[in-house]
């Protein structure tokens, strides 16, 4: 019998390395390297495998649409592109707690009543536990199977038995496979269960949803290949302190990666909601000062959400500049941008900025506002309730070109707002939406028509 070779390998980041040390010297996480067994290199023949195909012609390749199956959670289409494609392979992460679970309840329910029979399996929860969350959704189904398995060979054979149209894996790190004599939850664990699953997916045509942990950093736990196998990749957003839920998309192979799903958590579950620019407004004090409403952009869908700012004396050497939902770098250049280029002193104040509703503003076409709230604040001049502020800042000063300029502006005149600071481009629409538009080249004449 031929020994076995072991190598280390570190559980966080999947490096490898000849001997154990403490410190992984890729990622510098400590006492995370691990040995583990170095698979045979076994050929196709010697395992009983088919011979591997031949290559193909693309041209010979009948390539049709693939049809989408909807969830009926608009919110939760939106974000996968229009729908569940078949024998896609999904991957959901979030923080403990966010909700990952309930809406894969709700998705299954919605889909068993439509499609037939669902299949979920569960590592972290007893089908005792998961039925009393369905009968607090009011998801009780004959089509929906409760499994408590992690061995993913067991489930195969589940999956050939009961035939489901939609499989739930909650959660990758606790399902292992029995040829492996890893943990579950190690990288090779990981690694070997997306894959034996992928492969259930792409042969059965099988669409399957699984939910993995997160890192403290917010990313998910386990190899990065982890993300790079799966077709899609959703992480579920929120605290703990507002009732709304984000699930955004960073990779989609059968749909956009910018589109976002808002929900609001409930008693009776996640509900969708349908107007969020106006949830996001619904608290919004009486023109006070350093407060504005800003017309951002996830995907196609445009988003009024409101930005506080705060300027107060500082009594530390190095003034704060905090941020909440906002680029911490971003607004340092703001602040630098009103500093030199408008005149402002803010080198002796402290700047805190937040946007309202737990909304997190990556897009540059923010930072008008943020200017104009920081400017209000510290001059302690109110702003017009019914005003909205888009564009972006340049170094020099200058307020820069906004993309799909139009569906902000028209998003904001739903909403009642009569007037808006936009960069000096042209408008398709001649009414402006029924907005006044009041165009800026720069930052100080956008200062100087709010005040």
């Amino acid at each position: 019998m031929s020994k076995i070779k072991y190598l280390v390998r570190c559980q966080a980041c999947g490096c490898t390395a000849p001997k154990w040390m403490g410190r992984c010297p890729d990622c510098g996480e400590w006492n995370t390297m691990v040995e583990e067994p170095i698979e045979s290199g076994i050929s196709r023949s010697e395992a009983g495998l088919a011979p591997a195909e031949a290559p193909q012609p693309v041209t010979s390749i009948v390539s049709d649409a693939e049809a989408r199956v909807p969830t009926g959670m608009s919110e939760f289409d939106r974000v996968l592109g229009g729908g569940v494609v078949p024998g896609s392979l999904v991957l959901i992460g979030g923080e403990p707690g966010i909700g990952k679970s309930t809406l894969l309840l709700q998705v299954a329910h919605s889909l068993g009543e439509r499609l037939g029979t669902v299949l979920i399996a569960s590592g972290e929860e007893s089908p005792r536990q998961i039925s009393l969350r369905a009968k607090r959704l009011g998801a009780l189904s004959e089509k929906l199977l409760l499994l408590s398995e992690t061995d993913v060979t067991v489930l195969e054979r589940q999956i050939r038995h009961t035939e489901p149209a939609l499989l739930i894996v909650d959660s990758i790190q606790t399902m292992f496979h029995p040829d492996l004599p890893s943990a579950p939850g190690s990288v090779g664990q990981v690694r070997e269960c997306t894959h034996y699953l992928m492969r259930i997916a792409k042969q059965t045509h099988l669409p399957i949803f699984i939910t993995g942990h997160v890192t403290k950093e917010g990313s998910i736990a386990g190899p990065r290949v982890l993300e790079h196998m799966v077709d899609t990749v959703l992480y579920f957003e929120g605290d703990n302190y507002h009732s709304f839920r984000i699930v955004r998309a960073v990779k989609n192979r059968f749909g956009s990666t910018n589109e976002i799903g808002i929900f609001e958590m409930t008693d009776a579950g996640l509900m969708e909601v349908a107007n969020p620019s106006a949830q996001f407004l619904s608290q919004r004090p009486d023109c006070p000062s350093g407060s504005i409403v800003v017309a951002t952009v996830e995907g196609t869908r445009p988003l009024l959400v409101e930005l506080q700012a705060l300027v107060s004396s500082s009594y530390l050497t190095m003034p704060r500049r905090m941020a909440t939902g906002y680029d911490h770098n971003r607004l340092s250049l703001i602040v630098a941008v009103l500093d030199r280029r408008v005149g402002l002193h803010l080198g002796q104040e402290d700047i805190y900025l937040n946007v309202a509703g737990g909304i997190k503003i990556s897009e540059p076409a923010a930072d008008l506002a943020v200017a104009i709230a920081i400017a209000s604040s510290h001059k302690d001049i109110p702003i017009d309730k019914e005003l909205v502020a888009i564009g972006e800042v340049g170094l020099t000063g200058e307020v820069r070109y906004v993309s799909q300029l139009e569906a902000r502006l028209k998003e904001a005149s739903k909403l009642g707002f009569k007037r808006a600071i936009v960069p000096d481009q042209d408008v398709r629409s001649k009414s402006g939406f029924g907005i006044e538009l009041l165009k800026a080249k720069s930052v100080r004449s956008a200062l100087d028509s709010v005040e």
